[in-house]
Parts: C-alpha cells; sequence; structure tokens
C-alpha cells in the first residue's frame, strides 16, 4: 500500500530549529555565523530530498530559509566621502539576504567591515523570511539521484520551496525598489535568490563553478582571442605561473604551476555556449576571459549573471567595422562613447542615460597600447583611435537602405560599429562594475574593404596575440589599482547600496 498523502491533504511546515539574531562588531565572526547558518539550512534541506527521494513517508512541507545580514544607525554624521561603497546616506535599518558565505567570504567580510568601521554600529545576523529553493540549496553543478517515483504522488513544488522569479529581480540595482512602509532599505544591489539564480546560469552557460571566475573580466566576440589566451595561460603554468595559481577550462579542467597538462584527462565533448576560462590568483585578483559569441543578447546575458559575483572591472576585446576612411586593417579602437542601438537593455536602461568613459580604465588601456606597439604620444594615433563605438542588433545592416543607419552614425560621430561593446558597457554601468572597450578594425563596410578568407586567416594570425596582450596588461594595470580607485563614485545614484 501506497503511504504518501493525498495532494489535498494539508501539510505542516517543518524547518530547522528558530535561529536567535546575533550581533557582531567583529565582521569576521559575523561571516563564520552567517556561513553556519547557511549551510545548516541547506543540509536541512537536503537531507529531506534525499530521505524522501529513498522513499519516506511525506508527512510535511519543508522549508528554511537564508540567513540575513542587517545594520541599524540613527545619524546623519558624514562619512568618508571618498568611498563610493561602504556606508548608507540616512539612519535606518538596512538588509540584505545572503547565499553562499564560503563564495563570497572575502567580499563579505570587506563590506562588513567598511560598515562598521563608517557608522560604528554592530552587524545583526538574523535568519530572513525568504525561503532557499530546494534547487539552489543543491548548489551549482549538482547531479541530483531520484526514485522517477519518488514524487509522483505530489508535486515537488508543494514539499520544498522552488524558485520564485515575481521576486527575482533587478530592481534594487536599476533604482527602482522602494522599501514599503516600516520595512528596512536593501543593503547590497542584490538579494540571495537573484545571486543563485545568477550562479545557475553561469555555470549553465560557461561550464565552470562560480568559485573559478577571478575580478577582472575580459569579453571577446571571438575564438581566435580564447585560443591566444588558453596558449599564454598554458605557457605561464609550465613555467611555474608567475603568480598565478591555477588554469581552469570548461568543465573545470585544472592546470596547476608547473605542469604541463591538467590534473585530469577530462574533457567536455561540446563547448558550451559561452565557455569561460579562468587564470586564477589568490583573491580572485587574476583573470577571466569569456568567449560571448555575437550578438547583444549574448551580452547582456553574460553580464546580467557575471554581475552577481562583483568583479572589479569588465573590458571589451573584438573585432569591429572601421567607419572612417582614414583607418585601416588592424587598427585598434578605444571607445569614449556608445550609440546604443542594440535594443536589449531598454527596459532596464533608457538609451537617453549617457554611458561615460571611465578614466581610470581609458588610461590603463591608452597606456597598454602603447607599452605593447610601442607607439607613445601622437605617434600612437597612426594606430589608435578614440571616438564613438555604435552597438546594432542588426548584422546585416549593410544590406538594408544605409542612409538611415550612415546618417545616425555620422550624426554620433561614430567610428567603429559592432553588436557588443554598448551593452556590455551598458550593463557595466547598471551594475556598477568598471567597463571599457578596445576593438580592432577587422573590416570598413562601407568603404568596401571586406576580408577575403586567407587575407582573414593572416590577419587574425597577427593582429589577435598583439590585442590579447594589450587587454591583459590593461586589467593588471587595474588590478595594480587601490579598489577605491577603481570603484569610483562616477558609478553610483543618488541613493545607493552600501555593499559594493
Amino acid at each position: 500500500m501506497n503511504k504518501r498523502i493525498s495532494p489535498l491533504s494539508p501539510l505542516d511546515i517543518s524547518s530547522p530549529p528558530p535561529f536567535q539574531p546575533q550581533s557582531f562588531d567583529d565582521p569576521a565572526k559575523a561571516v563564520e555565523v552567517l556561513t553556519a547558518l547557511y549551510e545548516r539550512n541547506t543540509a536541512f534541506l537536503i537531507n529531506s530530498f534525499n530521505e524522501l527521494a529513498q522513499g519516506a513517508p511525506i508527512s510535511s512541507r519543508y522549508r528554511a530559509f537564508y540567513p540575513q545580514v542587517s545594520i541599524e544607525t540613527t545619524s546623519f554624521g558624514h562619512v568618508d566621502s571618498r568611498l563610493s561603497y561602504g556606508h548608507v546616506t540616512a539612519p535606518g535599518i538596512y538588509t540584505t539576504t545572503v547565499t553562499r558565505p564560503k563564495l563570497f567570504k572575502h567580499y563579505l567580510k570587506e563590506q562588513l567591515a567598511l560598515l562598521v568601521k563608517s557608522h560604528n554600529v554592530p552587524v545583526i545576523v538574523s535568519e530572513s523570511t525568504t525561503p532557499i529553493p530546494l534547487h539552489f540549496a543543491f548548489g551549482e553543478g549538482a547531479h541530483v539521484e531520484a526514485s522517477t517515483n519518488a514524487f509522483i504522488d505530489i508535486p515537488m513544488r508543494d514539499i520544498f520551496d522552488t524558485p520564485d522569479l515575481n521576486t527575482t529581480d533587478d530592481e534594487i540595482a536599476n533604482g527602482e525598489y522602494i522599501p514599503p512602509p516600516g520595512e528596512p532599505s536593501p543593503l547590497a544591489p542584490f538579494t540571495a535568490q537573484r545571486i543563485d539564480y545568477s550562479l545557475a546560469r553561469l555555470s549553465h552557460y560557461t561550464a565552470t563553478h562560480a568559485e573559478h571566475f577571478q575580478n577582472f573580466v575580459l569579453f571577446t566576440n571571438y575564438q581566435f582571442y580564447i585560443d591566444e589566451f588558453c596558449s599564454w595561460a598554458r605557457k605561464l603554468m609550465v613555467e611555474g605561473g608567475d603568480g598565478y595559481t591555477a588554469f581552469v577550462e570548461p568543465g573545470n579542467i585544472v592546470t596547476l604551476p608547473g605542469s604541463s597538462a591538467p590534473e585530469t584527462d577530462a574533457a567536455l565533448t561540446r563547448l558550451p555556449q559561452m565557455p569561460a576560462y579562468h587564470l586564477k590568483k589568490k583573491g580572485h585578483a587574476g583573470i577571466t576571459m569569456i568567449n560571448i559569441g555575437v550578438g547583444p543578447s549574448n551580452a547582456k546575458t553574460i553580464t546580467d549573471h557575471v554581475a552577481v559575483l562583483r568583479p572589479h572591472a569588465w573590458l571589451m576585446l573584438g573585432h569591429c567595422a572601421g567607419l572612417r576612411n582614414s583607418q585601416r586593417l588592424g587598427d585598434y579602437v578605444l571607445a569614449h562613447a556608445y550609440m546604443r542601438e542594440d535594443h536589449v537593455l531598454d527596459d532596464d536602461l533608457p538609451v537617453w542615460v549617457p554611458i561615460p568613459a571611465l578614466a581610470e580604465v581609458q588610461v590603463a588601456l591608452e597606456a597598454a597600447v602603447a607599452e605593447i606597439t610601442g607607439y607613445e604620444g601622437f605617434e600612437l594615433k597612426r594606430i589608435m583611435r578614440t571616438g564613438t563605438v555604435g552597438t546594432i542588433d542588426n548584422r546585416n545592416w549593410e544590406l538594408r537602405d544605409q542612409r538611415g543607419p550612415v546618417k545616425r552614425l555620422s550624426q554620433a560621430r561614430a567610428i567603429a560599429l559592432d553588436m557588443e561593446s554598448a551593452t556590455i558597457a551598458a550593463n557595466g554601468f547598471r551594475f556598477r562594475v568598471p567597463y571599457g572597450t578596445l576593438l580592432c578594425v577587422s573590416d570598413k563596410p562601407l568603404h568596401g574593404e571586406l576580408k577575403l578568407p586567407g587575407m582573414a586567416t593572416a590577419f587574425y594570425r597577427t593582429q589577435v596575440n598583439q590585442h590579447l596582450q594589450i587587454g591583459i596588461r590593461a586589467v593588471q594595470k587595474l588590478a595594480a589599482m587601490p579598489k577605491e580607485a577603481l570603484h569610483s563614485r562616477k558609478l553610483r545614484s543618488f541613493f545607493e547600496t552600501a555593499f559594493q
């Protein structure tokens, strides 16, 4: 006889014992307790699922909650206004739910330490009222074994909480969230469930776990760049790493310093949609490179998800159409403005919002071009132009009546056109991630200069390595900067969350 209950029977809720809020002046202790609470609650859900999967009777609904961290301040007192984060702007209660505290350990300790220092108040660790979805309790890359009959009598979402897309949004990051009367204000730009959603998507799209992602990210739209990056990274590993601690490829395949081959022979039979490669350093200070493919949709998708990891900077390296007759194939384009005709962010960031160039990133990119190419000052203009980059969502725009787009490009003073750069910059602006763009002219469609197959091969062979080395040198320069200088106030709106 089947002992499982009818789907119509009411279910009591079974949860771990209530957690009493705790106050901390030591951020490290607060993170330890956040971690213990999260591990306890996710273990409760996983163990409950495993018991049911093995045939145990369903006697209740199983629920556990995300931990949360809060502060309360009663002062309008001024803090160090040079900082772009690490403080709140007005008295009140501020809170955020927390997920994967082991992954975000360094980040959480840094953010909480700044709050304690800025406002001289303790941080409160407690249990939120937001349930942890079962899917996210297992974490990324989990393989769940269960009998096909385990949940035949009652839907799983009647027993466990599942992701709630009605509340998983970007309202906080977009500056649209208004707390209901009496409710606390947000302390961080992303909620725990929004972060968990993106961590799962990152694993799916890139075939690498979130723990491998580094704080400096290079995006590209060509596999040639990835091939060069892998060749360079493997050479570094053979030579001892030069400060890098590992090279990770899709499938979480790891090569360690001093090795000429990965630790395992396992290899993916098929690459994911946007494969990621990670040259790791202690403190996530290394470089992640992702082949996002072609188009603004991919560019938005990947930056939507990478943003929850709160990287220190991301740069676009790729090819573009040169729009000026004075440009030559192989010249570089340093974007200082963006003409947005990608449309994928129109609902989140209206096109009338300016996307400014960031001085710190621009200086690093220009200095890297000069250092790698050997050109300086006025001579640098021989191979690089600074100007507006247009991003369009129609790859075959040349096949339409050109008078419209050409007129708009001319009015915008555009010097190059691609399908990703403005999207990546706009999402960097939206998510407060410093951004920049350095492109390489690969054709000039307005002037009839299209690459023939043999010409294309020679072009890629000679230009990609240099372009990649410029990008790597630029992120190394950015990594050497103090974080408070790189995360400048330019990207902060009137009412900002305290967390970076």
